[in-house]
């Protein structure tokens, strides 16, 4: 075979394995990018596996017979090619970063990262990210046009680029299936040991220990050979879980008397219907201060037209005034933000959450247990405000709720009208453990 036939075979394979490749990643685009076909198959994207071939390779061609494509050539076009296209990168999560570290790693624009920062004051998925969880990155022509926090199989929240105007967010929760796992045990030495040995996991019997505090001292009062029994909600997403869970149901058996707790809308109540938990106050201020601004999911930004959420209550108070929670709990975030300012998260058991945002000053911190009506904070004008006020939020598993009228435990026990459906909610909890044991 002849020099000129030779190299004219190699031109050819290499134009069908790069067009192969555009091909591949033109198919993989959103649906909602628009790509003209016919100039995609001119353009040669940047390859990420090394292609070999002869440093000079000459050209055939009747009118320029002589010409030659180097491979610094190529590369050259190639590089100026592959920013017509979109690039994607996976980072995941390790132990001590930022955001801003993962931002200044991957030289991504500091402008990019406070336009993100200031849509996240609507969510604060950023201020809590942890190791293991994915960052996707999309960036398109030198610019970010996407973020995605992948939180879990089952939540992600998704900033996307609006030009000028900076991001958006979206929340995607997927419901999964919930399934049910029973659970008897017997109490060996320490509880959370019996209950990891019964298939329980250690933040599911720390858990149990926490709701049950009042009722019983988990170091104290149980005894060796104390029985119990446990049933357990988890997540899936196919056959994988995603890590959310819920107890639904527990027993304990200490010498000869019965400590239970079930879980019925929202709220956990012993066998006689008396409430578990202790209940919310709705407000965490004196009500002589007015609302200022409501709860409202939906809101548009007046300038820019784009959804700028209000997942929270705004309090008119002065600078200075008591803050109070607004249940039981534990803190679980003290922190300075960008655009939240000063702000602290209670976790109040497994169901609900509480944020109090805009802070002069913070009177707990993080990992120390608080009471209904304790006094945790001073409110202030931190962060980006047009004044001084407490944005107070309810969260209900994670998501925003409006806590004027949202349906939390502020009751005792259960209604009357509702006795007999909570007895018939108990006997299916009763028949899960017979089932177990049959």
């Amino acid at each position: 075979m002849s020099l000129i036939k030779k190299n004219k075979l190699k031109l050819a394979l290499m134009w069908v394995l790069l067009t192969s490749v555009l091909l591949v990643i033109v198919a993989l685009l959103p649906v909602g990018d628009k790509v003209d076909s016919k100039a995609a198959i001119k353009a040669v994207p940047k390859v990420a596996t090394a292609l070999t071939y002869e440093a000079e390779l000459p050209l055939y061609d009747a009118n320029t017979q002589g010409e030659t494509v180097t491979e610094s050539t190529v590369a050259s076009i190639a590089k100026e090619l592959a920013k017509s296209y979109p690039k994607t990168i996976n980072y995941v999560i390790q132990k001590g970063d930022t955001l801003g570290g993962i931002f200044e790693t991957l030289g991504l624009s500091q402008t990019s990262l406070y336009q993100i920062l200031e849509v996240d004051l609507n969510v604060l998925a950023l201020d809590s990210i942890k190791p293991g969880q994915t960052l996707i990155f999309t960036e398109f022509e030198g610019l970010l046009t996407r973020l995605e926090l992948q939180i879990s199989l089952a939540h992600q929240v998704v900033y996307t680029s609006s030009g000028d105007n900076g991001f958006e967010f979206e929340q995607v929760t997927l419901e999964g299936e919930w399934r049910e796992h029973s659970y008897i045990g017997k109490v060996e030495y320490s509880f959370a040991g019996s209950a990891k040995k019964a298939g329980l996991s250690l933040y599911e019997a720390q858990f149990i220990a926490s709701l049950l505090k009042d009722k019983i001292n988990f170091s104290r009062d149980l005894r060796i050979g104390d029985t119990f029994k446990v049933l357990v909600s988890r997540q899936y997403i196919g056959e994988e879980r995603t890590g959310e869970n819920r107890i639904e149901a527990v027993s304990i058996n200490n010498r000869s008397r019965n400590i239970s707790a079930y879980l019925y809308e929202g709220t956990y109540y012993d066998e006689a219907g008396l409430s578990i938990e202790r209940a919310f106050v709705r407000r965490p201020v004196s009500s002589k201060y007015r609302i200022s601004s409501s709860f409202n999911p939906r809101r548009l930004h007046p300038v820019t037209g784009l959804l700028r959420p209000h997942n929270g209550t705004d309090f008119a108070t002065p600078i200075g005034t008591p803050v109070l929670a607004t249940g039981d709990g534990v803190v679980s975030r003290v922190i300075n933000h960008k655009y939240a300012g000063l702000y602290i998260e209670i976790s109040n058991g497994q169901t609900y959450s509480t944020r109090f945002l805009h802070l002069s000053k913070a009177l707990v911190k993080k990992g120390q247990r608080v009471k209904r009506g304790q006094k945790i904070a001073l409110s202030g004008n931190t962060g980006r405000t047009t004044g001084a006020h407490l944005h107070y939020e309810l969260h209900l598993r994670g998501r925003a709720v409006n806590a004027m009228t949202a349906d939390i435990p502020i009751a005792t026990a259960i209604d009357k009208k509702k006795q007999a459906a909570f007895k018939l909610a108990l006997s299916n909890y009763h028949a899960a453990w017979d089932e177990l044991k049959s």
